[in-house]
């Protein structure tokens, strides 16, 4: 009787043993794949942003936006490279490999390192390099290549972008917690672009995924130091790159191999161990499950920037449209209010909040999509004492607001409403940061700086600075959040109350000013924030009016399409008010019969992008069949580089953004026709 007990009973556990060894299999079979695919995904948005940045570049060489040699062109491209995502580094390489001009001094990649190779590389492809070192630093880069065509005063070549091979990978090397876990990123031709945690045996899988086409693969493959590994393959098919992401099999499943022995003692000691047993297999089931939630989380994390910039593209179009009508049909109420009255300040209050909310809508979709700031002269305490406003009637009870302001009338030059967003950023960090009350200081004074400094996050060069100090009293920031406090999506709150968007945008918004940021805390006794930005001593610019900056026209007809009626009627009575005589279409197909009928009736076309059946580009397209010289404007609220080249390609004159302004439209149309 006790040995058919114990048979029965380790026929049972043995059964139950093989089960959870294919279940713990497949568990990592999934998790494999999850990180593979999210991996891959990762690092085909890296590069293909960074393609985009080169191509808008070369774009804008083609259109002699920028210089191509010199200081100029260095700075020029210095400020680009910042604006590209993962690019660190630009050059303008001509045919003979000579560098016409770099965004810094890092030396450049060897151009036979590049495959396919840069000689006959086709107008839209791309290639890349095998990972170089520049002697000045150890980290390692790889460059991406695009041919650089039509530019004048030059004979081709290429525009070649470096990035860190680490920045591949991205924020992923966290997500490898397990030491037997390794990820590898390769070229075509086997060259190693990026890895983490290789050693020896990943010859084999490197020619493993030199083997593959384009197709996934996830399975067990046993390679030279003689150990099942479980391998997760797969491509990035534009950039005709593999990522293999492999686990030591036996170490995924030392937890299965933990619940086998203790079956084993179980069996030995009968009842009394094997319930120890049950606990064990319990224990593994509940650490797989929190392995899987933990990989979710990191995946929403990674999906959460592609997110956004989707939601930014659809609300953009629409929000910009009831902008246009309040800035347009504004700015006429404006021209009928007598000055000085309280009807006028009222509009130019209006007119002020439209801008800034067109100001935002731009700021939002540069953050998803990247794009060029404005740059004026304004007062910066007047943008805290906005800010300070606004807090000020939203303040959590115990907490309490102190202003130092010491700099009335101190100027800086760049984007105000950047300057509104950083410190609306930070102070909205601070009280954040005391859920209990306490008090938020906010200082502003003028600081002459008489030599460099090494800030906490910058350096900080000579020369005359605004600082601005923001100080609560929270919980402070510990050694190692403070390595990562300005990393996009960090956040050391829950994923319900906090995106870890606030303090990146305060960086970027920064770095962009030319300033720095120090930052000084002690775990427990709160933190200070110190942002520099470097003083402007020019005039605070002032806008014209619109009578004062608008040209006027000589009842030429203007052919005006948007399918939306309220601003087709807006740009007439605009247009009108400026001495033309406008037509306007709702309907971009009937736009484009009327101009078929009589296409010498007409001076010039303003046109929407975004419109049922012809957008403003295929309509442009279309007319310049039988008008190629008739000038185009084309509206837009939601652009960028790839709208530009298309808007290039249709032979689009100009592209404006909306809302529409009277005194650019003025400007402009007056430029075209002229």
């Amino acid at each position: 009787m006790a040995l058919g007990l114990w048979a029965m009973l380790a026929a049972t556990a043995s059964l139950a043993l093989w089960h959870l060894k294919s279940d713990a299999v497949e568990s990592q079979r999934r998790e494999l794949g999850l990180l593979s695919l999210a991996l891959t995904d990762a690092i085909d948005r890296g590069l293909r942003g960074a393609e985009e940045g080169l191509y808008a570049l070369r774009s804008e060489l083609r259109q002699g936006g920028m210089p191509v040699k010199g200081n100029d062109a260095m700075q020029a491209l210095h400020v680009r490279a910042r604006l590209m995502p993962l690019v660190q580094t630009i050059w303008v390489v001509d045919r003979e490999g000579q560098v016409i001009a770099a965004s810094d001094a890092t030396l450049l990649p060897d151009l036979r390192s590049f495959a396919p190779a840069l000689d006959g590389l086709p107008a839209d492809a791309v290639s890349m390099s095998r990972p170089f070192n520049d002697p000045r630093d150890r980290e390692a880069l790889i460059a991406l290549a695009v041919p650089l065509q039509n530019i004048p005063g030059n004979s081709g070549g290429w525009i070649v972008g470096a990035m860190p091979a680490k920045s591949l990978l991205g924020a992923f090397s966290a997500a490898l917690s397990a030491a037997d876990a390794r990820v590898q990123v390769l070229r075509a031709d086997g060259a190693r672009l990026s890895s983490e945690n290789v050693g020896e045996p990943m010859r084999d899988e490197a020619s493993m995924a030199r083997s593959l086409v384009n197709r996934p693969l996830i399975e067990v493959r046993k390679f030279r130091n003689g150990r099942d590994n479980l391998v997760a393959v797969r491509s990035v098919p534009r950039f005709d790159v593999k990522v293999l992401v492999s686990r030591d099999l036996g170490t995924a499943l030392s937890s299965w191999r933990e619940a086998a022995e203790g079956a084993v003692i179980s069996l030995g000691l009968l009842f009394a161990i094997m319930a120890a047993a049950v606990q064990l297999v319990l224990r593994a089931n509940r650490k797989r499950s929190e392995a899987q939630r933990a990989l979710s989380a990191q995946l929403i994390r990674a999906t959460r920037l592609e997110s956004l910039g989707t939601l930014a593209g659809g609300v953009a179009h629409d929000f910009n449209n009831v902008l246009a009508g309040i800035i347009g049909f504004g700015e006429m109420a404006q021209d009928g209010a007598t000055p000085g009255t309280a009807q006028a300040r009222h509009l130019d209050k209006v007119l002020k909040a439209a801008q800034r909310g067109k100001a935002l809508v731009e700021r939002i979709l540069a953050f998803s999509k990247g794009g060029a700031r404005v740059s004026t002269v304004f007062e910066l305490e007047s943008v805290i004492e906005e800010v300070l406003t606004l807090l000020s009637a939203s303040l959590r009870p115990g907490v309490v607001l102190e202003r130092i302001l010491e700099a009335p009338g101190a100027h800086l030059r760049g984007d105000p409403t950047q300057a509104f967003e950083a410190v609306m950023n930070l102070c909205t960090n601070a009280m954040q940061a005391m859920p209990q009350g306490g008090m938020l200081s906010v200082q502003f004074k003028r600081e002459q700086v008489g030599s460099a400094r090494v800030l906490s996050h910058s350096a900080l060069a000579a020369g005359d600075y605004l600082a601005l100090v923001v100080s609560d009293q929270g919980g402070g920031i510990t050694p190692d959040v403070m390595e990562h406090l300005f990393e996009p999506f960090f956040t050391t709150r829950g994923a319900q109350s906090g995106t870890g968007l606030g303090l990146a945008v305060v960086h970027g918004v920064v770095a962009e000013f030319g300033g720095a940021i120090d930052v000084k805390s002690t775990p427990g006794q709160g933190a200070r924030f110190t942002l520099y930005f470097p003083e402007s001593f020019d005039a605070a610019a002032t806008p014209k009016s619109a009578s004062e900056a608008a040209p006027v026209g000589a009842g030429q007809t203007v052919l005006v399409v948007d399918d939306e009626p309220t601003l087709v009627g807006l740009v007439e009575e605009l247009l009108q008010g400026l001495g033309y005589a406008p037509v306007g279409f709702t309907s971009s197909a009937d736009a484009l019969q009327a101009l078929r009928d009589d296409p010498t009736r007409y001076a010039a076309v303003i046109t929407d992008e975004v419109m049922p059946r012809l957008s403003g580009t295929q309509l442009t397209a279309a007319l310049r069949e039988f008008a190629p010289g008739l000038p185009v404007l084309l509206l837009t609220g939601y652009g960028g580089a790839q709208l530009a080249q298309r808007a290039a390609a249709a032979g689009v004159s100009r592209v404006l953004s909306k809302p529409l302004q009277r005194g650019e439209l003025a400007r402009v149309l007056s430029d075209v026709l002229r």
